[in-house]
C-alpha cells in the first residue's frame, strides 16, 4: 500500500480535470483496499474510491480526504467463467477474452476504465450490456464492515443503474464474475444497427469474434471515444449524457414539440420510451466542436464533453449546462449526466 498527500487528482482522470486529493492510497490487493476504506470509515474522514477515472469529474477544490486508488491486478479463466480484480484495466480484459475464444463483453472493447467500475454504471455499447454476463460481484460492505457476494440479480441492474450506483456510499466492488461463451470463435449476435451495417450484416447475425472487436474499435477510434494522449477529443468522461428514458405522457408531450423532425425512439419497458441524447444535443444546435473556450464539444461525436488542454472543471460545467439547458428550451427534456460528479454538480 502506498499512501502520499496532496496528490493532484487531473492526471488520474481521463478528462485531465480536478484538483488535489488530500490524502491517496493505492491499494494493490484486495486486502489492502478493505484495509484503507475500513481505516477512513473508522476516522470518519471523507472517502473517494477510484479506478481508471473514466466516468468522473471532479471539483477543482479536490477532495478533502482520502482517496482509496484501486490498482489490484486478476485475471482468471475457467472454461467460460471470467473473475477479473476490481482494478483490471477492462479494455485489455477484453481484448484477452476474445483472444481467448470467448463472447459475451466483445462489443464493449475500448471502454475506458477499470472492471470494477463496470457493474455499478451497468457498462454497456452497441447493443451489449455487463449485466447480460455478470453472475456475480465480490464487494466490501462498508454498512455491515465486511466482504459480501452478490449475484447478478441481486445487483438490481437497469440502463447505466446498479444497486452499486444507487447506493454509493455503501459498496467497494472487489471483484466482478462473468459467464461468457464459447460460439466457435463467433460473437454475440449483433444487435445494433450501425455495427451490423459496418460488418454488412443483419441483425441478429453473428460474425468472427476478432472482426467484431476490431470493428468496434474503429467504430469508437472515429468517434473519439479510444483514450490517445495525444488526441483532445478522447480528453473526456465519455458520452457526458445518458439517453433519456420517456413515460408515455413524456415521449407524448416530446413528440408534439418536434414538427417535422423524427427522433430516435426505443422500447425501454412497459410505459417507457429511450430516445437518444446525441440525437437532441445535435438538433438542438450543438454540433460537434461546439464551444470557443478551453472546454468543447467532440469534434467527432456531440456526447462527449472535452478537455482541450487548459480547461478546468468550471469550464466543463458551464458547457454541460449550457448543452442542458439548450436541450431543455428546445425539446422539453432534461438530461442526466452519466460522470460521477465529486464536489460539484450541474
Amino acid at each position: 500500500m502506498i499512501e502520499e498527500m496532496d496528490v493532484p487528482l487531473a492526471p488520474l482522470t481521463t478528462l485531465r480535470l480536478g484538483g488535489p486529493a488530500r490524502r491517496l492510497v493505492t491499494a494493490r490487493t484486495d486486502a489492502e483496499v478493505v484495509a484503507a476504506v475500513r481505516a477512513a470509515d473508522e476516522a470518519g474522514e471523507p472517502l473517494l474510491v477510484l479506478g481508471g477515472g473514466s466516468n468522473l469529474v471532479i471539483g477543482d477544490a479536490g477532495f478533502p480526504g482520502t482517496v482509496v486508488r484501486i490498482a489490484t491486478e486478476g485475471f482468471a479463466l475457467d472454461g467460460p467463467l471470467l473473475e477479473l480484480a476490481a482494478g483490471e484495466v477492462w479494455s485489455d480484459a477484453v481484448a484477452r477474452t476474445v483472444a481467448a475464444g470467448l463472447a459475451g463483453i466483445e462489443f464493449l472493447a475500448g471502454i475506458p476504465g477499470s472492471a470494477g467500475a463496470t457493474p455499478v454504471q451497468n457498462v454497456g455499447a452497441y447493443g451489449q450490456e455487463v449485466a447480460e454476463t455478470i453472475t456475480e460481484v465480490v464487494a466490501y460492505d462498508r454498512l455491515l464492515g465486511e466482504s459480501v457476494t452478490l449475484s447478478g440479480a441481486d445487483c438490481a441492474f437497469s440502463y447505466r443503474h446498479s444497486r452499486f450506483k444507487a447506493d454509493p456510499d455503501r459498496y467497494v466492488v472487489l471483484r466482478v464474475r462473468f459467464r461468457l461463451a464459447d460460439e466457435g470463435g463467433l460473437s454475440s449476435p449483433v444487435k445494433y444497427a450501425e455495427v451490423a451495417r459496418s460488418l454488412g450484416v443483419g441483425a441478429g447475425e453473428r460474425v468472427k469474434l476478432s472482426e467484431a472487436h476490431a470493428e468496434v474499435l474503429r467504430l469508437r477510434a472515429g468517434k473519439g471515444m479510444v483514450l490517445d494522449p495525444a488526441d483532445h477529443d478522447t480528453w473526456s468522461a465519455g458520452s457526458f449524457f445518458t439517453n433519456p428514458v420517456l413515460t408515455d405522457r413524456q415521449f407524448a408531450a416530446f413528440t408534439a414539440r418536434l414538427g417535422d423532425l423524427r427522433a430516435p425512439s426505443y422500447p425501454a419497458g412497459e410505459g417507457r420510451t429511450k430516445t437518444s441524447a446525441a440525437w437532441l444535443i445535435d438538433n438542438a444546435g450543438f454540433r460537434k466542436g461546439h464551444g470557443s473556450g478551453p472546454a468543447t464539444l467532440s469534434t467527432k461525436h456531440t456526447l462527449a464533453l472535452t478537455n482541450r488542454g487548459s480547461a478546468t472543471t468550471e469550464d466543463l460545467l458551464a458547457l454541460a449546462r449550457e448543452v442542458r439547458d439548450g436541450v431543455r428550451a428546445a425539446f422539453g427534456v432534461e438530461l442526466v449526466n452519466e460522470p460521477v460528479m465529486v464536489g460539484v454538480s450541474l
